[in-house]
């Protein structure tokens, strides 16, 4: 039989873990706007106390012609081997709180196991919530905060915190259906997505960062590390600023997408921040052009970033 448990193993000087601690959650693989969930989990996990609990077998869940290991070679030999890893740690926030974290890769497969094991270790290990994080691309605009669409059980954070509430369908990150199990077991669960502006989404944007972890700091109490951030976002939208200045072309896109989004948060009877009155989403094709030798300077080696 494949028993979850046997997904992963605890490591030999795992912590003892306190009951009752928030859980917190992000992975990388089917989608990450902005890079937030990236840039959230080298916050987290370089910045703060941590200790690792138990790593995923990435032979059982990883397709590894997708996403292959990364190696360094030094002239004439193989110095290093950096495997891609699904791990849970136990950390410390800034003012010493612990909880725990789960990051890495999305499973590409067993996701059913996947998700009968997340859940069974937030039982096991007595945890008080579970909060999750993704960002996905949206025509919105870089001159306005970066919004969310919130679910779960904390009826209380959806009122407050979610700005989009959609009916509709879509393709689910893993973590989605952690989410609904939970649900169906009662568990309180949070889910935060990110609405990323779309000709953003592929650089590292770190707005979206400091939204993420805002939103889990208000669903969790926990406080993180977001001052480095904050400047490099502030030094991120002057030259996206000085971009579109320089444009009038952008300059109109860019009007546009904020038309729609202030019409839509004053409470003005169009569906969604996305569309205008006709339906119709704008689009940001020239904005993406004009940006992209810009926005190549975000990305390692000037290479588009991929999962």
């Amino acid at each position: 039989m494949n028993h979850p448990e046997e997904l992963y193993t605890f490591a030999e000087d795992a912590p003892t873990v306190p009951e009752g601690l928030h859980l917190v959650a992000g992975l990388t693989g089917f989608a990450d706007a902005g890079a937030a969930v990236a840039q959230v989990t080298t916050a987290v996990l370089g910045s703060l106390e941590t200790e690792l609990v138990a790593e995923f077998d990435p032979d059982v869940l990883l397709d590894w012609r997708a996403r292959r290991p990364v190696i360094t070679f030094e002239h004439d030999h193989i110095a290093a081997v950096e495997p891609p890893r699904l791990r849970l740690h136990l950390v410390r926030d800034e003012i010493g709180q612990p909880f725990l974290f789960l990051s890495g890769y999305e499973p590409d497969f067993q996701w059913n196991r996947f998700v009968r094991a997340v859940t069974d270790l937030a039982a096991d290990l007595r945890v008080a919530d579970t909060t999750w994080v993704q960002s996905i691309p949206m025509p919105v605009p870089h001159t306005r905060p970066i919004s969310l669409t919130v679910s779960g059980t904390r009826a209380d954070l959806v009122e407050q915190m979610s700005v989009w509430k959609p009916e509709t369908q879509a393709p689910a990150n893993v973590l989605h259906l952690v989410e609904h199990r939970l649900s169906e077991l009662g568990r309180t669960v949070t889910g935060l997505v990110l609405l990323v502006p779309h000709y953003l989404s592929d650089t590292e944007f770190p707005d979206t960062a400091v939204a993420a972890l805002s939103g889990i700091s208000s669903a969790t109490g926990l406080i993180f590390p977001s001052d480095e951030l904050r400047e490099e976002g502030r030094e991120f939208r002057t030259r996206v600023d000085e971009q579109v200045a320089g444009n009038e072309e952008l300059q109109r896109l860019v009007s546009v997408l904020e038309e729609r989004h202030d019409t839509y948060m004053e409470g003005n009877p169009i569906g969604s921040p996305l569309t205008g009155v006709d339906g119709q989403v704008p689009t940001a094709d020239a904005i993406a052009a004009e940006l992209e030798r810009f926005l190549a300077d975000r990305r390692p080696d000037g290479e588009a970033t991929t999962d």
